[in-house]
């Protein structure tokens, strides 16, 4: 049974940081693009970022760059997110998700394209 566990979320104040994990278990997680996705309240979901099955080929919403790094350790089938500088703006749901096919990274980002979701992790910025 596949599974993707969210931690490492929190109340931060502008300005810091926080570095979410994704624990993923019952698929062979080496072979996968992952993904992050965010969604704000109120609002629908929102691509923040992705990692190719080899982790060397990260990708991100403009918005993010600079601010966010997307890493995997294929060894401990985790999945991170460090997310420095945070805006009051990046508050939202935290979920990863997992690409369906096999050693697979399209460019363009389709909902349909992701086969399993983790149950998300909040992250609130706040004074």
């Amino acid at each position: 049974e596949v599974q993707l566990v969210e931690s490492g979320g929190g109340l931060v104040q502008p300005g810091g940081s926080l570095r979410l994990a994704c624990a993923a278990s019952g698929f062979t997680f080496s072979s996968y693009a992952m993904s992050w996705v965010r969604q704000a309240p109120g609002k629908g979901l929102e691509w923040v970022s992705s990692i190719n099955s080899g982790g060397d080929s990260p990708r991100y919403k403009d918005s993010v760059k600079g601010r966010f790094t997307v890493s995997r350790d294929n060894a401990k089938n985790t999945l991170f997110l460090q997310m420095d500088s945070l805006k009051p703006e990046d508050t939202a749901v935290y979920y990863c998700a997992k690409y369906y096919a096999s050693r697979w990274y399209p460019s363009v980002v389709k909902w349909d394209d992701y086969d399993y979701w983790g149950q998300g992790t909040q992250v609130t910025v706040s004074s």
